[in-house]
């Protein structure tokens, strides 16, 4: 049976870099390769100076939804707990809403989202 405190975190962009997890998380996470189907991506400009200052990069991916069946999103699911969930709210900016998707895998997973 699933552990009811182990949260699925899909990323497809900065949360995989090791500067935004250590600031974000206070540690390196481990991920696993896999994929969102149905969506594609986007890239959307950063203005929050402390997103900006952490990720290092002004442009960041951003993911739709696709009307194309083939479309989707290749990334890393990670394994994290309810704190660094909300740790993961706080880095994303306005232009991103959290959503649960089922990854190519089928696993459940949180991920953020064009909002």
């Amino acid at each position: 049976m699933p552990d009811p405190e182990i949260i699925h975190l899909f990323s497809y962009g900065t949360l995989q870099l090791d500067a935004v997890q250590i600031a974000s998380f206070g540690r390196l996470l481990h991920g696993i390769d896999d994929s969102m189907p149905g969506f594609r991506k986007e890239m959307v400009e950063i203005t929050d100076p402390e997103v900006l200052k952490t990720s290092g990069e002004r442009y960041h991916p951003i993911v739709i939804p696709s009307d194309n069946p083939d479309d989707e999103v290749a990334g890393k699911v990670f394994e994290i707990s309810r704190k660094e969930l909300t740790a993961a709210d706080a880095y994303e900016v306005s232009d991103y809403k959290r959503i649960q998707v089922v990854l190519r895998s089928g696993i459940v997973a949180w991920v953020y989202v064009k909002a």
